[in-house]
């Protein structure tokens, strides 16, 4: 599958994203050829299962000019990376406890110029900043995952939806949304936006900062 798919579901690109975008998958695949951030299967459905499947987030939120961003266990840049592509007046800070993951992220958003990214080797607890949302792909549990970033949140919030987290996970949800306690949680279905079988059961969990 080719980067044609981002093009159809995100219509309107310009050259610059557009060449950004097409450049992943070489890179993705050499770089994962030394350090492995992607299952070797899964490489080859890159712009499907990683590159798409990130960008379900900007089907539900449009990041807004000088908003900050914290990817919480980005692994090899997912979602920060396509997110950062789209959005490229949004700041982006992504955060893996495992340095060889940091590296590739790095070398990545070097490679087709990202300037809205900074990528850190701690975990999200260690990160001293104020940010609008954060967001993830199904690193853990909920309810192990808020503690990390509690108070993490910018008070000032300027979109449609309050700062808070946008957290990309599958299955049967709703145990685990109630295990949580936190309040106000929206669940928004992929198969919304997206029509391919891999998306039926991705969601895109959001909840405010609370």
């Amino acid at each position: 599958m080719t980067s044609d798919i981002i093009y159809h579901y995100f219509p309107g690109l310009s050259p610059q994203q557009k060449e950004q975008f097409d450049r992943l998958e070489e890179l993705y695949t050499f770089w994962n050829a030394q350090i492995n951030v992607i299952s070797r299967k899964d490489i080859e459905s890159l712009y499907l299962r990683h590159i798409l499947h990130s960008l379900g987030i900007a089907k539900v939120m449009s990041f807004l000019p000088g908003e900050k961003v914290l990817d919480v266990g980005t692994g090899g840049g997912f979602p920060g990376i396509p997110l950062a592509i789209l959005f490229p007046e949004t700041s982006f800070h992504l955060v893996d406890s495992i340095g060889k993951k940091i590296k590739v992220v790095n070398e990545v958003a070097n490679a087709i110029g990202l300037k809205n990214i900074k990528a850190s080797h701690s975990r999200a607890e260690q990160v001293d900043e104020k940010f609008h949302f954060v967001v993830s792909r199904a690193v853990t549990r909920l309810k192990d995952f808020y503690p990390w970033i509690k108070g993490k949140f910018e008070k000032k919030s300027g979109n449609l939806l309050p700062n808070g987290v946008l957290y990309l996970k599958g299955g049967d949800l709703q145990e685990e949304i109630e295990e949580t306690g936190l309040k106000q949680t929206v669940l928004y279905p992929l198969t919304e936006y997206f029509e391919e079988d891999f998306f039926e059961t991705k969601f895109v969990v959001y909840f405010p900062a609370q």
